[in-house]
């Protein structure tokens, strides 16, 4: 099973904080990184942990979801926000087999809590390769943020117990697949240059650099791949470069 990193991403009461501890370590799991907590470390998460306690004192604070899933191959959030631009979307249990197939015991997955009030923002749900939904009632859907915690946690520990893969059946790859960081600094680096080149606008954003990101997102790069695709951007703006070099020298000579 890969290392799976449950993040809490601004969580408004820290009982929500120890009860998610909670779960995580009924269904073996023990990766908890709280981004901007609003009470934490308090005694109520302490409380609602019960003999979690080792889990909510080992917990990551982070200032932002970026430096939470800063070494995650995959990003998940959950949610059931209605997107413009549709993003791969899965149940509970599609992600946990998902996970059990595709990725390897070393490989870092976060999935991402929102706020109790509203979760994630459309750009916190940007960040993510792709959006997990819990199944619910259509009239009444509402969860709380431990419970939410404990159906994905439920549903991995299930898979983990059901799934057991063959070595014939397991892929290798030749290099470890790119970081959460490394895949944003690329897709940065892309609309740097596309800005360049004249094809994006930053006066008028375009619904093309949010595809290109859920694109990218979508294929899981290896960390190869993301230093080729960096190699051909760099040479770009050589290019664009030295072309400005050469026709500021053609308009001095013509002035001159």
């Amino acid at each position: 099973m890969p290392e799976i990193r449950i993040v809490l991403v601004e969580p408004s009461h820290p009982g929500n904080i120890g009860g998610a501890a909670r779960a995580m370590k009924t269904m073996g799991l023990s990766s908890l990184a709280v981004v901007n907590p609003k009470r934490f470390p308090d005694p109520q998460a302490d409380w609602r942990a019960a003999g979690a306690l080792d889990i909510v004192e080992q917990a990551q604070i982070c200032d932002s979801i970026s430096a939470a899933v800063a070494d995650s191959v995959l990003v998940a959030g959950t949610s059931a926000r209605a997107r413009h631009i549709p993003w791969p979307m899965m149940t509970s249990a599609q992600f946990a087999e998902f996970v059990h197939t595709k990725f390897k015991p070393d490989d870092c997955i976060s999935v991402l809590f929102g706020r109790e009030d509203n979760g994630l923002t459309n750009d916190e749900l940007n960040l993510c390769n792709k959006h997990v939904r819990i199944p619910s009632n259509d009239r009444y859907g509402s969860l709380n943020l431990a419970m939410s915690v404990q159906i994905i946690a439920y549903d991995l520990f299930c898979q983990s117990l059901s799934e057991r893969l063959a070595d014939s059946d397991e892929e290798t790859w030749d290099k470890p697949l790119a970081t959460f960081t490394e895949v944003n600094d690329f897709l940065e680096h892309l609309q740097s240059v596309l800005l360049k080149v004249g094809f994006s606008d930053p006066e008028e954003p375009r619904n093309a650099e949010i595809r290109l990101r859920r694109l990218f997102g979508r294929i899981h790069m290896d960390h190869t791949e993301v230093q080729i695709l960096r190699g051909v951007l760099t040479h770009i703006e050589k290019e664009l470069m030295s072309e400005s070099k050469l026709a500021d020298g053609v308009q001095r000579s013509d002035n001159g």
